[in-house]
C-alpha cells in the first residue's frame, strides 16, 4: 500500500494532508529558546500573530529533526512493508535530511519488505505546495508510485517560484540567499527579488523599487515562463501580506484570464527566514 508524507516546510497543515491522505513531517523553530513544533504544540497556525511577533523585532531561528524523530514517523510503514513516498522541500536548503538519510538506512536494514522513494520539490514554502499537491492529485487519479516518480523527473523542474521580501534581516542572518547583497536591506523602498533555483536555493535575481514594481516584475514572469498555466494552480504565498497577495492575484487574472489560484500562508519555519510582508507566485512554467 502507498504511504504518503510530506512536511511542514511546504505550507501542507493538517487538514489538507488528511484531504491527500499525507502524513505530516513537523519542522521546527524556535523563538527565545522555546522551540515550537507546528501542528504538533499547535493545532491552527495564526499567521498574523507569528509574523506580528517578527515585526515587533523577534528572530527566530531554525534547526534539524534528528535521525530518531525521522524514524519515528516512518516505522510503522515500514513494519508493515508498505510503499512509502516523501515528497519534500529541498536538500540543498538544509542538513536534516542527512539524518533522514540515516534513519532509511536502518529502517531498511531492518524491514527490507518495505520500498521508501521521495521527491525532492527543489524549494520550500509556496512551490513545494503546488508541487505536493501535483503529487496528491496523481495519487488520487489512480497513479502508481513508479507513474508518479516518472512525472517528478521532468514536471518537478517546470514549477517557477518568484517572489519578494520585505526587510532582509532575516535572509542576511541566515545566508539562505545566494548572490544577495549585506547592505540591500538598507536601501528604502527597494524589494529583493528571489526565486527557486533548478538547484533547489533560494537566489537573488534583482531588484525593485516599490513593492508596485516587484508586482509587476512577479507579474511579467508568470507572462515571461508560464507553460500551460490553466491547466495547474497558481500559488500565491504570503507572509501575513493577504491584501497584497490578492491584489496580484488579481494582477494575474486581469492580464492572463487566470481564474484557478490559491492562496497559501507561508508556514512559520520558512517564514523565519523570510519575514513578514513578502509575498510570491508560483505557476507551471516551460522553466525554473
Amino acid at each position: 500500500m502507498l504511504k504518503l508524507y510530506t512536511d511542514t516546510d511546504t505550507d501542507f497543515c493538517p487538514s489538507l494532508a488528511a484531504e491527500y491522505g499525507y502524513k505530516l513531517i513537523s519542522m521546527p523553530y524556535s523563538i527565545e529558546a522555546k522551540t515550537t513544533y507546528p501542528y504538533v504544540d499547535f493545532e491552527t497556525f495564526d499567521a498574523h500573530a507569528f509574523y506580528d511577533r517578527l515585526r515587533g523585532g523577534v528572530l527566530p531561528t531554525t534547526s534539524a529533526i534528528s535521525k530518531e524523530q525521522y524514524m519515528n514517523y516512518f516505522i510503522k510503514d515500514f513494519i508493515e512493508g508498505n510503499e512509502i513516498l516523501y515528497v519534500h522541500f529541498s536538500r540543498a536548503m538544509t542538513n536534516t535530511f542527512d539524518a533522514m538519510d540515516q534513519a532509511i538506512a536502518e529502517l531498511k536494514e531492518k524491514y527490507p519488505k518495505a520500498r521508501f522513494e521521495e521527491i525532492d520539490t527543489k524549494g520550500i514554502t509556496t512551490i513545494s505546495y503546488a508541487i505536493v499537491r501535483e503529487v496528491g492529485d496523481l495519487v488520487k487519479a489512480g497513479k502508481s508510485l513508479d507513474e508518479v516518480l516518472d512525472w517528478a523527473k521532468t514536471e518537478v523542474d517546470k514549477f517557477a517560484m518568484y517572489f519578494f521580501a520585505d526587510d532582509l534581516k532575516f535572509f542576511r542572518r541566515s545566508g539562505r540567499v545566494s548572490g544577495l547583497a549585506a547592505t540591500m536591506g538598507t536601501l528604502i523602498g527597494v524589494r529583493p527579488l528571489i526565486h527557486m533555483s533548478q538547484e533547489g536555493k533560494m537566489v537573488s535575481v534583482g531588484t525593485a523599487k516599490g513593492r508596485n514594481n516587484a508586482m509587476l516584475y512577479l507579474l511579467n514572469k508568470v507572462g515571461e515562463l508560464g507553460d500551460d498555466i490553466d491547466s495547474h494552480r497558481i500559488c500565491i504565498g504570503h507572509t501575513d501580506a493577504p491584501e497584497i497577495a490578492r491584489q496580484l492575484g488579481a494582477m494575474i487574472t486581469e492580464k492572463y484570464g487566470h481564474q484557478n489560484i490559491v492562496y497559501v500562508d507561508v508556514n512559520p519555519t520558512a517564514g523565519s527566514h523570510c519575514g513578514p510582508n513578502g509575498v510570491g507566485v508560483c505557476f507551471h512554467a516551460i522553466h525554473r
